[in-house]
């Protein structure tokens, strides 16, 4: 009686995705592997998921090459006998299993997959280093950022031709980037967009933060102007709702839904591209709560480790550009949203204090909105409301918290 051979379709790993592009596979045609097994890694328009083996068995096919974009529901492996890996070998022809040996992978596994964080996996690709030939040196033989960097010898390679430098090289568009591009798109040939600006004394504001620092809550929570920032857009949001708010075109008309609680996004730059990673229900944390969640959304998806979950469902979104250097700007807002705050540096310029002339730390905050869900004196009363909650923070928050009481 021949082996069942078990086809592995690609799931949706998100809600409504139809598509995944293949990153890197794990295993190869011969490989025994058992049930849960890391299989593979694609990159989705969310983000990079590794997928388990759903059986147990002997990998028989791969339907599916690294770079390939394949949908939802389309076949990716095909694993023969649904027998786990301690039972049984795969026999030759010819040979029966031996008796008396302790089963075990194949010793060549490891060569093929070694193990290696996504992110790392990721610089491994884009850099044309192959993980097979490098020995890891993190803990228990894990591949490291820094030995695929080490992997890296000898001078660049020599361009090609006067041609490729004219033209350039193409560059193929998936996944994230992708995602992100058809959504800005989106957002701003459908969504009005109106964007208001103010310069504020962040003077108060930078001394809560060398506050905080100090504190032992904040023990290793790096607390900083964003903190604050978020802090302030967070109860404007609930205290304007249009600002947390969602336009809906239906078959009976559009609908306006404002959102019971804030879920904040933040835009954080990550070796992917740009993701939106959520901190849910944001308006119910303390700023303790709020700083500890921004720390590990954050850092999850600079590591290359969010869910499609992770980086959906946001209802308002915060973004720093003056990381960059940049002053201000016109951010584009996230479909299914109303408002996105860009917040700029924060430069030493001459402000007027009490009548007098003097050095103050300023920063530029930029709101957009939807003019369909806000007009402009909504949006710019909330606005306003978040510069005077940076002008003077810990007053702010010790009124919302005596209000709550």
């Amino acid at each position: 009686m021949p082996d069942l051979i078990q086809v592995f379709a690609l799931p949706d790993v998100g809600e409504g995705l139809t598509e995944g592009e293949i990153l890197v596979w794990h295993v190869k045609v011969g490989d025994v592997v058992t049930v849960n097994q890391p299989l593979v890694e694609i990159e989705t328009a969310k983000a990079a998921v590794e997928l388990p083996c759903p059986y147990a068995g002997i990998v028989t096919e791969l339907h599916a090459q690294p770079g390939e974009v394949v949908p939802v529901g389309a076949p990716i492996v095909s694993i023969t006998g649904a027998l786990a890996v301690h039972q049984r070998e795969s026999v030759l022809v010819g040979y029966g299993v031996k008796h008396g040996v302790e089963p075990r992978r194949r010793a060549r596994r490891a060569t093929v997959a070694p193990r290696a964080k996504p992110i790392v996996r990721k610089l491994a690709k884009d850099l044309g280093v192959d993980l097979a030939v490098l020995t890891g040196t993190g803990h228990d033989g894990i591949v490291t950022r820094e030995d695929v960097l080490g992997a890296i010898v000898g001078p660049a390679p020599a361009r090609e031709s006067v041609d490729v430098i004219a033209t350039g090289q193409p560059i193929i568009v998936r996944g994230v980037q992708r995602a992100m591009a058809e959504a800005m798109v989106l957002s701003a040939f459908s969504a009005p967009h109106v964007t208001v600006w103010v310069d504020v004394d962040m003077a108060m504001t930078a001394g809560l933060v060398r506050r905080m620092r100090a504190h032992p809550e904040f023990t290793d929570l790096r607390p900083t102007a964003l903190t604050i920032v978020s802090a302030a857009f967070v109860r404007v949001a609930r205290e304007h709702p249009r600002i947390n708010a969602t336009w809906v075109d239906g078959p009976d008309g559009s609908v306006i839904t404002e959102h019971p609680h804030v879920n904040l996004g933040l835009a954080a730059d990550t070796a992917r591209g740009l993701l939106v990673p959520v901190v849910r229900e944001a308006d119910r944390l303390s700023l303790v709560e709020l700083a500890r969640a921004q720390h590990a959304v954050i850092d999850t998806a600079r590591a290359g480790l969010s869910t499609p979950a992770d980086l959906t469902g946001s209802t308002v979104t915060l973004t720093n550009i003056g990381v960059f250097g940049v002053d201000g700007g016109t951010p584009i807002i996230n479909p299914g949203e109303s408002a996105i705050l860009a917040m700029g540096r924060i430069i030493d310029k001459p402000w007027v204090v009490d009548g007098e002339v003097r050095v103050r730390p300023i920063m530029q905050l930029s709101l957009s909105f939807d003019h369909r869900v806000c007009d402009g004196a909504q949006g710019s009363r909330a606005l306003a409301g978040v510069a005077a909650f940076l002008a003077d923070p810990a007053s702010e928050l010790l009124l919302g918290a005596v209000l709550r009481g």
